[in-house]
């Protein structure tokens, strides 16, 4: 309504706004005109064009009133339509909301019915858990009663019956692995050993503590010895050897432990033999040049080794204490030789297996190094060894295969198993070695010490020159199963205790016997 009054309020105005001006516009231009015929005419213009004004403005009025009553309906036709969306959405989720308090109602009454049937179901279990244990317990004493033994004898009892079972099983298990792994293992080694044996052959020739210098005549005896002994003493206070001059025809023996010493001796004797001049200052003079000359060959003896192997870059001093090695033994076995077979029978073990040829040749020629000067440091002659070569830079794997070689060290490389392998078979060849009776008998001797003070062992006895031992046990107290036990149990302690070339066959011998009378 106010929409109304306001367009007829512009209309009116509108009007006068265009009456006035034309009024006074038509009063300007007829002046000359009677004021009456202006006055009225002007009058009659002026309402006509407010009636067309008014007509104008009530135009505009129900057009506008149109619009409103138009935009009124539209707006409360949308209003109505949304309110009828918004009240179906709200019947569809009081609907949902409805059915989800539904179920939540059904599952609360199935979970309070659970629970109570769960409350149930433990009580009766309690009830019965109290039952069985009363029933189990009255089963035990029955038990008892029945056997006389109480629940701790009878578990021990099973204890010991289970263990004789399991030890059974244990030793069958044991032997039938330690026979597939020795079958296979042991046709392998055997191949690789047996190659390399095959393509290595080293000469054993077993040293000695003297040598012998051959004379052209037997008058010479005595001009070694020299006016009132003068001679035989200045060599033998040079050289550090004892001359043994006696019966022997056209031979002077000379003994010493230094093989150094005993050869020098030699060469110096032997020169001047050929000289004919014997007198202190010339066998002063000789015992020199035989220094000089046993030096020479000590230096040239190691660069023969190595170059025989196929070794090169080792520093000149290593060359050096190497050639001294010559004149060095263990258990008769030259320890040149010694280094030179381990040396080829690793570098053919190394190539049969895909290892690292050159190193592990290396390592085995310089494994026993220690040993050319183990007679001046203190040490044994493997951390002398390990030293050396870490003075002479040389690399981890050799000084780790110096260590190892006899077991002290862990190996920490195939090539230090290699060498450990090629030092057992170079030692353990028929002939590589010496030993004393002494030696050989105590060793015999500790073997049948060892076996004797296992538990149900009877006799004892090493053969084959302490190959094998051989080891009867007591029947009524070592059973089948515990007779393979016992030769492990023997074989490790021998491992442990004793130092020996190659291996020791334990072999456990149990005699049955059946004895009846006729009568």
């Amino acid at each position: 309504m106010a929409i109304t009054i306001i367009v007829a309020i512009v209309a009116v105005a509108v009007a006068l706004l265009i009456a006035v001006p034309i009024t006074c516009k038509v009063a300007v231009n007829n002046k000359v005109q009677k004021d009456a015929e202006v006055v009225g005419t002007a009058e009659d213009r002026a309402r006509s064009i407010i009636d067309e004004a008014l007509k104008t403005a009530e135009t505009k009025k129900r057009e506008a009133l149109l619009e409103v009553k138009e935009e009124s309906l539209r707006t409360k036709n949308e209003l109505e339509k949304e309110t009828k969306e918004r009240r179906s959405e709200l019947q569809k989720y009081e609907r949902r909301v409805l059915s989800k308090e539904e179920s939540v109602d059904k599952k609360a009454d199935a979970v309070e019915k659970r629970e109570a049937d769960c409350t149930a179901k433990v009580a009766e279990l309690q009830k019965r858990e109290k039952k069985v244990d009363e029933l189990e317990q009255k089963g035990v004493q029955e038990l008892e009663r029945i056997s006389g033994l109480t629940s701790e004898q009878a578990k021990d009892e099973l204890l010991r019956s289970v263990e004789d079972d399991v030890k059974v099983d244990v030793a069958r298990l044991y032997k039938e692995l330690e026979s597939r792994a020795k079958e296979d293992a042991g046709k392998k080694a055997k191949e690789y050993v047996v190659n390399a044996i095959q393509k290595c052959a080293v000469d054993h020739v077993s040293e000695t503590t003297i040598s012998v210098v051959q004379l052209p005549s037997d008058e010479m005896k005595g001009r070694i010895i020299g006016r009132e002994g003068r001679n035989i003493r200045t060599l033998e206070t040079l050289t550090g050897v004892d001359l043994i001059i006696d019966d022997t025809p056209e031979a002077v023996v000379l003994s010493a432990f230094d093989p150094i010493r005993r050869e020098i001796a030699r060469v110096a004797l032997e020169k001047l033999i050929v000289d004919g001049r014997i007198h202190p200052a010339r066998i002063e003079e000789m015992v020199e040049k035989a220094q000089k000359e046993v030096e020479a060959q000590i230096r040239e003896d190691g660069e023969n080794a190595a170059m025989d192997v196929g070794v090169h870059g080792i520093h000149p001093e290593l060359l050096k204490l190497l050639g001294r090695m010559k004149f060095r033994t263990s258990y008769g076995q030259n320890a040149l030789k010694h280094s030179i077979e381990v040396a080829q029978l690793s570098g053919l073990l190394a190539g049969e297996i895909g290892a690292d040829v050159r190193m592990a040749k290396r390592a085995g020629l310089l494994h026993d190094i220690g040993k050319s000067i183990d007679h001046e440091v203190e040490g044994s002659h493997i951390q002398i060894g390990v030293d050396l070569c870490k003075k002479y830079k040389e690399s981890a794997v050799v000084i780790n295969t110096v260590a190892s070689h006899h077991g002290d060290v862990e190996p920490e490389s195939l090539v230090a198993c290699i060498v450990q392998a090629a030092d057992a078979i170079s030692a353990a060849r028929p002939g590589a070695r010496r030993e004393t009776l002494e030696t050989y008998t105590n060793r015999l001797k500790q073997l049948e010490d060892i076996t004797n003070e296992f538990k149900g062992v009877d006799k004892s006895f090493a053969i084959q020159a302490g190959r094998e031992i051989r080891v009867m046990v007591i029947p009524e107290q070592v059973n089948d199963a515990d007779m393979v036990l016992l030769a492990r149990d023997i074989s490790k302690q021998i491992e442990a205790e004793l130092e020996y070339p190659g291996q020791i066959k334990v072999n456990v011998i149990r005699e049955s016997r059946a004895v009846d009378y006729a009568k």
